[in-house]
């Protein structure tokens, strides 16, 4: 096992990001649930009296999460933020990842500087997703960025780039964008080994292996996905629209995550 920062208890834990962190599409009875959710959950089970709040919309911006995001943390003042920011900047053609990474770099600062330990997140490893395989060289960048970010910054890092169970697509949701509840599952398990929080899962589980009929099936998703997904995605990157245009953040507030 990997040698990891050293946290202690965690009375306070507030989640910063986009839509990975939301949580979608791991649905929940009220909205999303996601890898966020159910780490804290995790926290709660072996430090019960855990204070959480989830400030994560879909669609933001590396400069929205550090501009708007970052500072509603700095107040709250948490024990721990995690922070995954930049991805919809990295998957945007003019977008270059040195300068997402430092914008990065001075959200971590501003938390580190403010008490708050912080837990990183590296990029997926996407080059089985179509169209998405051509942001593979810049992830790759960006994710050199962040390692350093999290060396220089003594954060904690959940390296997701490596994690050979979400190259399978029963990771992912049928848009291929957003993790499966299985894949968030699986992420939460990931981040509390990073932070030393016990569980009872392993998140290296293999998938069982698939049957022809199901492979078959999987290719003829290809042409659904580019029908229902790619188009829409391609359409609202255009038209310099976001998934997230109206939606406010689901946990604004730290609260206990069990009502005593």
């Amino acid at each position: 096992m990997a040698n990891y920062p050293v946290m202690g208890r965690i009375a306070s834990f507030v989640a910063l990001g986009d839509s990975f962190t939301e949580g979608l599409e791991d649905p929940a009875d009220e909205g999303y649930r996601g890898w966020a959710d159910r780490l804290a959950e995790h926290i709660e089970a072996e430090q019960p009296g855990l204070a959480y709040a989830n400030v994560a919309v879909r669609g933001r911006l590396i400069d929205e999460v550090v501009g708007e995001q970052v500072p509603m943390a700095v107040e709250l003042g948490p024990d721990l933020v995690s922070l995954c920011a930049g991805g919809n900047d990295i998957l945007r053609p003019s977008s270059g990842p040195d300068v997402v990474a430092a914008r990065l770099e001075q959200g971590v600062a501003a938390l580190t500087q403010a008490g708050s330990r912080v837990m990183l997140f590296t990029g997926f490893d996407l080059r089985d997703v179509p169209m998405m395989r051509l942001a593979h060289s810049k992830i790759e960048i960006f994710n050199l960025h962040i390692h350093d970010i999290a060396r220089r910054y003594d954060a904690f890092l959940v390296d997701m780039w490596p994690m050979a169970v979400l190259r399978d697509r029963r990771a992912w949701n049928m848009d291929r964008l957003h993790l499966s509840p299985d894949g968030h599952r699986r992420v939460a398990l990931h981040a509390a080994e990073v932070l030393g929080v016990a569980v009872q899962e392993d998140w290296r589980e293999p998938y069982p292996p698939l049957l022809p009929a199901q492979w078959a099936d999987a290719r003829r998703e290809d042409l659904r996905w580019a029908r229902q997904f790619l188009g829409p995605w391609i359409n609202r990157r255009i038209q310099g629209r976001s998934s997230g245009d109206g939606v406010r953040p689901k946990r604004p507030e730290l609260a206990p995550l069990v009502n005593r």
